[in-house]
């Protein structure tokens, strides 16, 4: 059965994966420093304590970013990112300004690969041929 997605739509794919798992990684180097450092005021969201939320947030924003550039199990390691940037957004920042919030809201197009998948050019892409 013939791949009936054009090869752009991979590519695209490809690029959006890379370049928000980089950034994102890149993002989380620092609270991965914070985490290293035994860093215990950190925000808490949900009450259960500040070093059990970086350790979420090193987990997503750190772990799951790179795999996320491999293309490595994508929709199953979008969920901790797409939910860490809506603690972010609808959260966190919450009273901020639009221009303190973007950074978040513009993560969230975690969602967008999460409903396309990694494309043709990933490490954990499935050998199976698409439905038509």
């Amino acid at each position: 059965m013939k791949n009936l997605v054009p090869y752009s739509t991979d590519v695209g794919l490809l690029i959006l994966r890379i370049a928000t798992g980089s950034l994102m990684f890149f993002h989380g180097t620092g609270k991965m420093s914070d985490f290293l450092h035994g860093k215990d005021d950190f925000y808490d969201p949900f009450g259960i304590g500040g070093v059990a939320s970086l350790a979420l947030v090193v987990f997503a924003e750190f772990f799951c970013s790179l795999f996320l550039v491999l293309g490595l199990w994508t929709r199953f390691i979008l969920t901790p990112l797409i939910i860490c940037m809506n603690v972010a957004f609808f959260i966190y920042h919450k009273q901020d300004e639009l221009l303190e919030k973007e950074l978040p809201l513009l993560y969230l197009n975690f969602v967008a690969l999460f409903v396309m998948g990694p494309g043709r050019y990933a490490l954990g892409r499935k050998s199976t041929p698409p439905v038509s």
